[in-house]
């Protein structure tokens, strides 16, 4: 028996050490960390345990029955981050460069397969070459069986993809399925067709980091949610994130214990400028509200009109959404709009209330907004909203005008609470632009026309272009001093705490993608 111990401890030893000592040089060589590593920087320690370590590829051509791939180029198993069961597959690029075969597909479907089961989130950590071109048709099966796990288990558990490496051709559509994607800058890269192909075909010439590093991911293609300088930088990310999501779509995030911080705020009093035209950084409002100023920011350097992400509330993790005054005067274009209405879905999956701060000139005008779709991106907000019923929390700080005031959480497509600052404008458009339309004639025909339009300016403002009309029509539930918006908040939060509301039975909603 202690022979055939020791024989097995041989085998994993050999299935430990991957591609070999050269292959894992060549890895670090490279500033990139090995599939084992990366396991054991992001989970807690000693808690991961693998599973089928011992999976073999069946390849019989071009000289693969004579190769051998210990552990099938994919590390496979679970384990626990603050304490919290999650699933892992771990791409090895020193064997076949992390190539996808066959087996190695099956070892990564099994184990989504058992996330799913127990409810709990799905991490896999990309690093590959693409698909293993020896194994022929067999390979691109199994991008198949993986992809149709990221879809039937959306919105049942937590799916985050961290590219660590290479991520191309059909090897990119799992990621993009899955609910959060991580990149490492200079390290990891995601495009459909590589730089040689595109020179062949258009002629342009690009390094793989141009084409589809984490810089254009994160801001310009919006493929990536977050991205970080370092391999054990991106990994501290993950474990972040992991602590404001819950296990499933059954359960909710723990609460954790609350903060020291007050529930009246002198500050808010000051951090929005009363006057429309002023600009400022609207992360300051959220620092200040959420529980010791940690605000986890997704998407942060892609359209950053609007600032999305997950804070805590009295310990309770909520989705916070607010207009960036700062760039593009807060205003929603396509990317936003759908930047916007895809964290809205998430956190209507996974039972996460969502609490939105609005301060809105409307809905980006131009041609290139038109002719790209606007009307069809925009419209996912109001069916995202619309659609979700998790605790819905809207507070207008300043400015809510027109088609963007009711996407964005009103109470006519279903906010459970609105809230209004003293200052706030509740208007078709904004006091200036209504007054040059609706007394077009009168500042025409005065003697002095700026002044008249200074004053129907002013008496506009004070009919129509104040949170009082909103308030006195049903559509805003209170008007709140700015101070106790956290306090407003957290009796919010309470009291809806066991809200439950359904929608008409139905297969699926055709939401305008």
């Amino acid at each position: 028996m202690h022979k055939k111990i020791d024989e097995m401890y041989e085998k994993k030893q050999k299935i430990e050490l991957g591609g070999g000592d050269k292959r894992i040089q060549a890895q670090h060589e490279k500033g990139k960390l090995t599939a084992r590593e990366r396991i054991d920087l992001l989970l807690d320690r000693d808690s991961f345990v693998e599973l089928y370590a011992h999976t073999e590829h069946r390849g019989n051509h071009f000289g693969m029955e004579d190769k051998e791939a210990p552990g099938e180029g994919v590390v496979t198993g679970y384990g626990k981050i603050h304490g919290r069961l999650v699933y892992v597959f771990a791409q090895d690029f020193t064997v076949f460069g992390g190539a996808l075969g066959e087996m190695h597909a099956q070892k990564i479907a099994n184990i989504m397969d058992l996330a799913a089961k127990n409810g709990a989130p799905m991490i896999g950590l990309n690093d590959s070459g693409g698909a293993r071109i020896q194994e022929g048709v067999v390979s691109l099966d199994g991008y198949g069986h993986i992809f149709y796990r990221n879809a039937i288990y959306s919105g049942v558990i937590p799916q985050i993809s961290v590219i660590m490496g290479p991520c191309a051709g059909g090897a990119v559509y799992s990621p993009a399925i899955t609910d959060f994607v991580f990149m490492v800058e200079q390290t990891s890269q995601m495009f459909i067709t590589g730089p040689k192909v595109i020179e062949s075909v258009t002629g342009e010439k690009l390094s793989s980091e141009q084409l589809g590093g984490a810089n254009v991911h994160g801001t310009t293609s919006g493929n990536a949610h977050f991205t970080a300088g370092s391999e054990p930088d991106v990994l501290e990310h993950v474990r972040r994130l992991i602590t404001f999501i819950p296990q499933n779509n059954e359960e909710k995030v723990p609460v954790q214990a609350g903060s020291d911080q007050p529930d009246w705020i002198e500050d808010l009093a000051e951090i929005v400028p009363v006057e429309g035209t002023k600009v400022y950084d609207v992360r300051n409002l959220i620092h200040t509200v959420v529980d010791d100023q940690d605000f986890m920011e997704v998407h942060a350097n892609f359209a950053k009109n609007i600032v999305v992400g997950f804070g805590r509330i009295n310990g309770e993790t909520v989705g916070i959404a607010a207009n960036q005054p700062k760039v593009m005067a807060g205003g929603l274009d396509i990317n936003s709009s759908d930047k916007l209405a895809r964290f809205i879905r998430f956190c209507d999956s996974f039972n996460i209330p969502f609490i939105t701060f609005e301060d809105v000139t409307g809905f980006f005008p131009g041609v290139n907004q038109e002719h790209g779709g606007i009307i069809r991106h925009g419209a996912k907000i109001i069916y995202a909203y619309s659609e979700a019923t998790v605790p819905k929390i809207t507070v207008i700080t300043r400015k809510a005008y027109g088609g963007a005031y009711v996407a964005l959480n009103s109470k006519a497509i279903g906010a459970d609470i609105v809230y209004a600052w003293p200052n706030a404008e509740i208007a078709v458009m904004g006091p200036e632009g209504a007054a040059n339309i609706i007394f077009a004639k009168e500042i025409a025909n005065s003697a002095d026309p700026d002044e008249m339009r200074q004053n129907k300016i002013k008496e506009y403002r004070e009919r129509f272009a104040n949170p009082y009309v909103a308030a006195a029509n049903g559509m805003v539930d209170d008007v709140i001093d700015p101070r106790e918006t956290r306090r407003k908040l957290i009796e919010s939060l309470d009291m809806l705490k066991t809200k439950k509301e359904s929608r008409p039975p139905k297969k699926h909603g055709n939401i305008p993608l």
